[in-house]
Order: C-alpha cells, then sequence, then structure tokens
C-alpha cells in the first residue's frame, strides 16, 4: 500500500511538473511574441479578413505580408516560389526559359546588368546599361525592383510577350515586345586569335564553368597572351568565380566576405597550382560585368596577375544566399554579406575601376565574330576597340 501510494505521488509530482513547464513554455512564447509584435500582425489580417469591403484571403494577405518585409531589405533580397527555385537550377545549368537579361537596382534606376547573348533581348537590341522606363505601360518610377520583376516572373511564367520601354546611356528611348524563348547559355567560349592569342569569353558562372574553362586552356600550347573576356557577364555561381580565379593565382587573397551571421564570413586563398603562369594576361569588362565577374576581375588585377581594360564594372558587392523556408519547396533568397577585395575594398555602387580604360562601345563582338587563324579580317579593320587594344598590348609584350 504504501508502495502505491509512493507511486502515485511521483505520478502526480510529474505530472505537475510536466504542465509547469509546459505553462511556462507558453508564458515565454507569449514573451517572445508580444515583444515582436506577432498578435498585432495576426490582428491586422483577421480584422481585414473580416472587415474589409472586398473579400480577401488569408493566403493573399500573408503574401502580402511578405512582400511588404522585403521592401525593407535590399532589392537582391525576396521569396522564391518553387517554380523560382526551378529557373534558378536551370539557369545555373546553363538553360532556361525567359526574356534573356538581367536587371538590378542602380541610384533609384532599374538598369539592365546584361542581355545574354542570342536572347531575345539581345535580338531586340537591349544593351548593358540602359535604363527601363516602362513595362507593360506601367512607369518603372512608380515600381520597386522586386514589383518590376513580378511583372517579367509573370509574363515569362504564362508564356506571354512583354513591352519594354528604355532608355540608352546617350537618353535615346525606344520600345521593345519580348516573346519568352528557351535561351541555352554556353558560359564558355574560346577563340584561338590571330598572332598566337588564347581568348576566352565567359558569360555567366554556372555550376560547370570551371571545369569548361579547363577543357578550353588544355586544347591550347604556348600562346603568346590569353584575354578574358567579362564584359556583360552578370555574375553567378561565387564558387566558381573563387575557383576560377585560383586556376591563375598562385598565392594570395581572392576575395573575402563578411556579414552578421557567424558562416557569412569566410576568407578565401589561391592555393600554388596555377595554369598559363607566365602567359600576360589582359581581362575586358564593362558596366555589364557585375557580382562574380567582379569578383574574378578584382583578384587577378589587384594580385598582380592581368591588367583591366574596357569601362568601370557594374559595382554590385553583395552576397545572396538560398535559405529553405519550412514549406521546403520555397526559398528565402537573401543578402547575408558584403565581400571585399583582395585589398579590402567594398566595390558596392562604385565599381572596379580598369587600368586602361575604353570608352563605352554600343556592342560586344561574339566569340563567333573574333579574328581567328586563317581570317581574311584583318585586325585594322576590328569593331571591336577594347578587344583591339588588348591584342595590341599582348603584342608589345617582349
Amino acid at each position: 500500500m504504501k508502495q502505491f501510494i509512493r507511486y502515485l505521488g511521483a505520478m502526480v509530482f510529474g505530472l505537475a511538473l510536466g504542465i509547469s513547464v509546459s505553462l511556462s513554455g507558453q508564458e515565454n512564447a507569449r514573451s517572445v511574441l508580444s515583444q515582436y509584435d506577432y498578435p498585432l500582425l495576426v490582428d491586422i489580417m483577421d480584422t481585414i479578413e473580416t472587415y474589409y469591403v472586398n473579400q480577401i484571403s488569408r493566403d493573399e494577405l500573408v503574401e502580402g505580408a511578405i512582400e511588404g518585409m522585403f521592401k525593407k531589405l535590399d532589392p537582391y533580397s525576396g521569396y522564391l516560389s518553387h517554380q523560382d527555385l526551378i529557373n534558378i537550377r536551370d539557369t545555373n545549368r546553363g538553360e532556361y526559359f525567359g526574356y534573356g537579361f538581367e536587371i538590378a537596382s542602380d541610384n533609384k534606376l532599374i538598369r539592365i546588368v546584361s542581355p545574354f547573348s542570342g536572347s531575345p533581348a539581345d535580338k531586340a537590341g537591349i544593351m548593358a546599361g540602359d535604363t527601363i522606363i516602362a513595362v507593360n505601360a506601367h512607369q518603372v518610377a512608380d515600381m520597386d525592383l522586386n514589383t518590376v520583376l513580378a511583372e517579367i516572373r509573370y509574363h515569362s511564367l504564362n508564356d506571354l510577350p512583354i513591352t519594354l520601354t528604355l532608355e540608352h546611356s546617350d537618353k535615346l528611348s525606344y520600345q521593345v515586345t519580348l516573346r519568352p524563348a528557351t535561351i541555352s547559355v554556353a558560359s564558355v567560349q574560346g577563340r584561338w586569335l590571330e598572332g598566337d592569342i588564347a581568348y576566352v569569353r565567359l558569360t555567366s558562372f554556372q555550376d560547370n564553368t570551371t571545369e569548361e574553362l579547363v577543357q578550353q586552356l588544355s586544347q591550347w600550347k604556348s600562346p603568346k597572351g590569353l584575354i578574358l573576356d567579362l564584359r556583360n557577364n552578370p555574375g553567378g555561381l561565387l564558387d566558381q568565380a573563387i575557383r576560377i580565379a585560383d586556376l591563375f593565382l598562385a598565392k594570395g587573397r581572392i576575395v573575402s566576405t563578411s556579414g552578421r551571421y557567424f558562416d557569412a564570413n569566410s576568407d578565401y586563398f589561391a592555393s600554388p597550382q596555377t595554369l598559363m603562369t607566365n602567359v600576360p594576361m589582359m581581362v575586358l569588362i564593362n558596366k555589364g560585368s557585375a557580382s562574380a565577374s567582379e569578383v574574378l576581375a578584382a583578384a587577378l588585377q589587384e594580385n598582380g596577375r592581368a591588367l583591366l581594360i574596357g569601362e568601370t564594372s557594374f559595382g554590385k558587392g553583395t552576397v545572396q544566399s538560398l535559405i529553405p523556408t519550412v514549406n521546403m519547396d520555397s526559398a528565402i533568397k537573401l543578402t547575408i554579406a558584403h565581400y571585399n577585395t583582395p585589398k579590402g575594398h567594398n566595390i558596392h555602387a562604385k565599381g572596379i575601376e580598369p587600368d586602361i580604360k575604353i570608352a563605352a562601345q554600343n556592342t560586344v563582338k561574339d566569340a563567333a565574330d573574333m579574328p581567328i587563324i586563317g581570317s581574311e579580317q584583318p585586325k585594322t579593320q576590328l569593331e571591336d576597340q577594347t578587344l583591339a587594344s588588348a591584342i595590341a598590348w599582348i603584342e608589345n609584350q617582349k
């Protein structure tokens, strides 16, 4: 009997302890909720859902709340639906369905970072640095970057044409109507130029860009110089830019990142193994060179491995990460860090200054248009003055 009473007492004590812990947790949760006004947010949604003149669903209100939160952040952060994630994966593999251009917010203007070669945007004459004035007759001045992106994304996903009003850097405005298409982007394009000069154009940084570049470089024996063309390269995967920089650097810092989150703070250094160690190297950049391409250009420039020639680059010095949501079929693209060049410079909204400045050009020649051995086109007739200057510099090296 005494044993039974002792057992019953232990059960009651354990139950009471469990209830007290649960209540304590609830009180702590209420304290946290109260501190951050989550109940206020729920109360506002309840009130709108109940009394607003037009019927609106809870899902629509949650979506609006999410959009409102991201409007408080930088234009490179946002919510990604399941379809958005699929599009990003396709892009990183070199293929996606869309109009073929990258945009970004620049000093309260929304500009074209770069049109992809052969895309609907490229064929319509859209250029890096063009300002978007209107999207489907809606003035961009009344919209933020995320709203513009949402409008473009909606039309792309639904296979609809989109009409853009744009303005060139010379203030000449024009209008184009684009239809989405499946775009294949070859991230590495190589040619052997006259004068035994190796030319490589990197259009973006995809999953296999480093491997493709190594394969391309291994086909060439003893070039007199190497030209790496990063013009109109909007970026892509940061790790690929770091790996490519490591191919050409025997030592030194490649890039560093800094943020509030512990893992956002990193330093990346070159390993001793290099390719084309003693080959003179020129890197071509313009205002369409952004993000990861700026990381690569700055690493080669500040470590003394290459000279940069062309225009000041775009100036995107932030790092984004994809963070899965609780739904697991969507994610948050969030700016988690700034990156700094090897010498500690933050180039965000400033860009990288080339060693040799060349005036802006209207076009960037496709790799297929470059003069190769056997071509009847003499170098003096090259329309691409930036490339011609890079070739001349290499030819003058002893």
